[in-house]
This record gives structure tokens, C-alpha cells and sequence, in this order.
């Protein structure tokens, strides 16, 4: 069976968000059950596709809106107001459908499109009408963009959350209602999309590495709590303003706090006492050598691919329950707390001490879960291969 993967980023081999890291899984996880993935999309700038012989390159794109100047933002909305699109298909929305089209020929005839989330699936809709189709719900991004509308103290950025939400209702349910199954991150989005029935939908437990990560007890300690992430993207600056706002006040002054990831200009400002260092080279280095994970959510819907690294690694952690969603197997040295001074007091717990878990248990459900699921999707569209080994 031949599978076309359609999405807005191709994996490069050096992830640097949640979605890369969720794509690599699932592509991944098709090619153990033995069938042939096509994969296009766009990469990042100077990048280049981590498997080129199976990859279609719409050509580069820079998706995120820190790095991209007024003019830049103002044609985004433009495009999708005149077209119809949310600004994040709009983005993506580079060529016709004809020359899209085009590009899709190179790829041979498939079976069935694999449309990877909302965003490339909208910029091109149309043309996936003639195949069987398999949705990736990796949020359920209506419900994503009305939080991120209450939560902006933005008037017109207001206004812009809830055109998209709009947009995207009407989206989601004409991609769930088309394919013949859907996949998402966490069984509340299954609700939440109104594909609970069964052999309609399944959850895709997801890893953040092929194989399972041996923690060595003999960490150099660094710093007390370590975050690492995109904070520039809305529901993650949730997260962090609350941990920073909320949870930083209960914790003594000598308390070492180091975000890692891009965080935008204004929040650092006003945090001078916490350590940001923008892009870490090795970011599984940067977690190791912190005493304990604060895992912040608190907005969005899918599952939180930081929670799955840390749990693979056996970090000690504390987590809000929105950081959680998702995930079935808790481990012993996470602790769950929603309100930020339990939330400080268990951070000051655990970097006293900071006992390690073993991740492998976790990892090894993880991978099974992923290739069920998978399985159950493939047999939807027809696909009766055994699991092949990785």
C-alpha cells in the first residue's frame, strides 16, 4: 500500500517543535506495518528532508510569526480574509491547486492521503476529494483558538481567534465526516470531534524516540526546573505566564529556574530573574541536566510531547492536568498539582531530591499503543499487512 503523508512541515531530522516530533512517530510507525509513505510538504529554511527519495519539497517556509515582519503578517491575514482560510492555511497556501497538483503526480499513484492536521489539509482541501483519506487531529484546533481569544488581553487579536475558531468547526467536521478514519493525541479530542463511534476514530499513544532512553543515574545538575519549549506559539505562553505569574512567587529567590526555546521579548523582560537561553544545541542535554520538569499546560487540547520526553526519560516532574491529558501511565516521580503554591512546593521537593524513574516500561506502551492504533486506522482504508519489525 502506498500512502501519501501531506503536511505543512517534512520531518529533517532535527525536530524543534512537538508536531515534528509527532510526525516523525507516525511515519515511523506506518513504515513498520510495512507500507510505502510518500511525504510532502514544506521545510524550514536551509534545511533539508531527512528522507529526500520518498519526500515531495513544496519548497521553504517559515511558519513561526516572531520571525516574520509586519508586512509579512498583515499579507498572511489578508490572504486568508480574501480566500477564506484561517491565517495558518493561509500561510501555507504558496502555489494553485494545479501546480500543488503537479507536485503530487511526482509521487506516483497511492491508495489513500494521510492528511496530517488542520493546516495543510485546509490550504489545499479540494484536491484530496478523490482518494480515501486517514485524518491526524493533533488538536482539536477550534477549541484552541477560542481559548487563545479569552486568553489575549488583544482586542483585535480577539476578533482574529474567533474568525478562526469559526473556521475551523466547520473544517474539522468536514475532514472527520470525509475520512474513513481519524486519529487523535488524547480520547477527549475524540469527543470533542464527535468521532467516538467504534472503528471511526483511535488514539496514537506517541513516542518521542525509536528506541527506549537508558537514563544514567549521574546527572550534572545545572539548574533546579528546566523548561524547554516554543513559547512564542499562544497556548504555551499560557503555560508560562501562569508558571512565571503564578507558581515563581512561592519559590525562594536562590531557586535556579532556565527556559529554553524561543519565548517572546515582553515576557522575558519582566522575568529578569529567571535564565533564557533562547535555542539549546543539544535540548535532551538541557532537560537531563535539570533537577525537576515543570510540565505547564494549561490551554489546548492533543497530547503534550514534553510530558511524553520526560516520562521516556525517567525525569522527575510536576504536572498540571492539562499537561497530562493523553497520557494513561503516570509515573511514580510525577506529581500532579493545578494549583501553583502546591505546584512550587513540589518543585522545591523534588530538587532536593530528585529521584529517576525508569522509562522504559513507559516507552515500550507507548510504541505499542501507537502500532494498535495504527493498524486499526490502516484496516479502515482497506491495509491487511502484518506488522513488520522497525
Amino acid at each position: 500500500m502506498h500512502l501519501v503523508f501531506v503536511t505543512s512541515l517534512i520531518p529533517d531530522g532535527a525536530p524543534s517543535t512537538g508536531y515534528e516530533i509527532a510526525n516523525a512517530a507516525i511515519i515511523a510507525a506506518l513504515r513498520r506495518h510495512g507500507v510505502r509513505v510518500t511525504v510532502i510538504g514544506y521545510v524550514r529554511p536551509g534545511r533539508t528532508p531527512i528522507d529526500p527519495d520518498n519526500t515531495i519539497v513544496l519548497g521553504e517556509i517559515d511558519p513561526a510569526n516572531e520571525n516574520a515582519s509586519p508586512f509579512r503578517k498583515l499579507g498572511w491575514v489578508a490572504s486568508a480574509v480574501v480566500n477564506g482560510l484561517t491565517v495558518s492555511s493561509a500561510k501555507l497556501r504558496t502555489m494553485s491547486d494545479s501546480a500543488f497538483e503537479h507536485a503530487l503526480k511526482s509521487a506516483g499513484e497511492c491508495d489513500a492521503f494521510i492528511l496530517n492536521a488542520v493546516q495543510m489539509a485546509a490550504a489545499y482541501e479540494s484536491i484530496f476529494a478523490d482518494k480515501p483519506t486517514l485524518f491526524v487531529a493533533h488538536n482539536v484546533e477550534h477549541i484552541s483558538a477560542v481559548q487563545n481569544a479569552w486568553a489575549t488581553d488583544s482586542r483585535l487579536q480577539s476578533l482574529l481567534f474567533s474568525r478562526e475558531a469559526g473556521l475551523l468547526r466547520a473544517i474539522e467536521s468536514r475532514l472527520c465526516a470525509s475520512a474513513r478514519f481519524v486519529f487523535t493525541l488524547a480520547d477527549a479530542d475524540r469527543q470533542a470531534l464527535g468521532v467516538t463511534e467504534p472503528g471511526q476514530s483511535a488514539v496514537l499513544p506517541l513516542v518521542t524516540t525509536d528506541k527506549p532512553v537508558i537514563a544514567s543515574p549521574r546527572r550534572q545538575i545545572a539548574h533546579d526546573a528546566g523548561m524547554i519549549g516554543t513559547w512564542t506559539w499562544q497556548p504555551n505562553r499560557v503555560g508560562l505566564e501562569w508558571f512565571l505569574g503564578e507558581v515563581t512567587p512561592y519559590l525562594p529567590d536562590d531557586f535556579r529556574i532556565a527556559v529554553a526555546g524561543s519565548v517572546p521579548r515582553d515576557l522575558a523582560a519582566r522575568h529578569q530573574h529567571v535564565r533564557f537561553l533562547g535555542r539549546v544545541e543539544d535540548a535532551g542535554e538541557f532537560v537531563r541536566s535539570s533537577a525537576v520538569i515543570p510540565l505547564i499546560s494549561r490551554a489546548g487540547t492533543g497530547v503534550q510531547l514534553k510530558t511524553i520526553e520526560t516520562f521516556e526519560m525517567g525525569l522527575p516532574a510536576v504536572a498540571t492536568s492539562s499537561s497530562l491529558r493523553g497520557i494513561s501511565m503516570i509515573p511514580d516521580n510525577c506529581v500532579q498539582a493545578d494549583d501553583p503554591r502546591t505546584f512550587a512546593s513540589a518543585l522545591q521537593r523534588f530538587a532536593r531530591d530528585p529521584v529517576l524513574a525508569d522509562g522504559r516500561m513507559f516507552h515500550a506502551a507507548q510504541l505499542r499503543g501507537l502500532d494498535e492504533a495504527v493498524s486499526n486506522g490502516l484496516t479502515a482504508i482497506g491495509h491487511v499487512e502484518e506488522l513488520v519489525s522497525a
